[in-house]
């Protein structure tokens, strides 16, 4: 369209508060903006969590961390406020990967025993995978969990978890299958804890045993170890009292009184 045509057009539509909301000109800036802020942000939290977990908060340089992200400190500031928000916010953001990974399981949809293996198979696989997360929560346990404490977004994050957990036991022991004692957030503490505790500690415990608890063929073993033991123990209380009424039946005599 020539310069003239696009005067003419101006003309004819005036810019008005209304149109001027609906300018598709506008529209686009304001969406790259928002993308570009998104991005922005994300970078942000990328690199915090990278120096977070090196370097503890106390450690972690706000000036490394906008220099890794390409940022603007101004912008830093802006979108966080200071640096113990931001290190909240990274806190909040690898829990909302745990949470939002885990609801990607589908529990629900699987027989009880098969829902349990997946989440234990699951959890053991992701902090297998992401040992600089184990770093971050390590260090927020060595400030008591303070900082953990002020985020209203990661208790309600767990809701769900717990409630899917709950569920796994109902069905479980509504078919024979689970032992009916269990407690959901005592479970949770006993999977993470078979997941974690050789990764957090692997190099002590390489050390002491003179075996590298990193290798392949070791997790495998380890993974299997945490299945059958959690596995076992969630099923044989439910497995002895089936064992138990199905003799019993068996030795009344035929024709004996009912």
């Amino acid at each position: 369209m020539s310069a003239l045509g696009s005067y003419n057009l101006r003309k004819a539509c005036p810019v008005t508060e209304t149109t001027a909301s609906t300018n598709p000109a506008r529209s686009a800036t304001r969406g790259r903006r928002a993308r570009d802020s998104a991005l922005t942000k994300e970078a942000i939290l990328h690199a915090a969590t990278f120096e977070f977990c090196r370097n503890g908060i106390g450690g972690a340089r706000v000036e490394a961390i906008a220099k890794r992200a390409k940022a603007n400190m101004r912008l830093l500031y802006a979108y966080f406020g200071d640096k113990n928000g931001l290190y909240l916010a990274v806190l909040e953001h690898v829990y909302t990967e745990i949470r939002a990974a885990e609801q990607q399981l589908k529990l629900d949809d699987l027989d009880p025993v098969a829902a349990m293996r997946e989440l234990i198979n699951f959890t053991f696989t992701f902090f297998g995978a992401h040992q600089n997360y184990i770093a971050l929560i390590n260090n927020e346990n060595l400030q008591r969990g303070r900082n953990l404490r002020k985020s209203r977004k990661i208790a309600d994050l767990t809701l769900p978890l717990v409630a899917s957990i709950e569920n796994i036991l109902r069905r479980g022991v509504a078919v024979g299958l689970f032992r009916s004692d269990v407690d959901p957030v005592q479970l949770y503490v006993t999977i993470t804890a078979m997941s974690y505790f050789h990764v957090s500690n692997r190099y002590t415990l390489s050390a002491m045993f003179d075996k590298d608890l990193g290798e392949p063929d070791w997790l495998e073993k380890r993974r299997h170890h945490a299945l059958d033991v959690i596995i076992t123990w969630l099923t044989a209380t439910a497995a002895a009292s089936e064992g138990k009424r199905k003799p019993s039946a068996a030795r009344t005599p035929a024709g004996a009184a009912r």
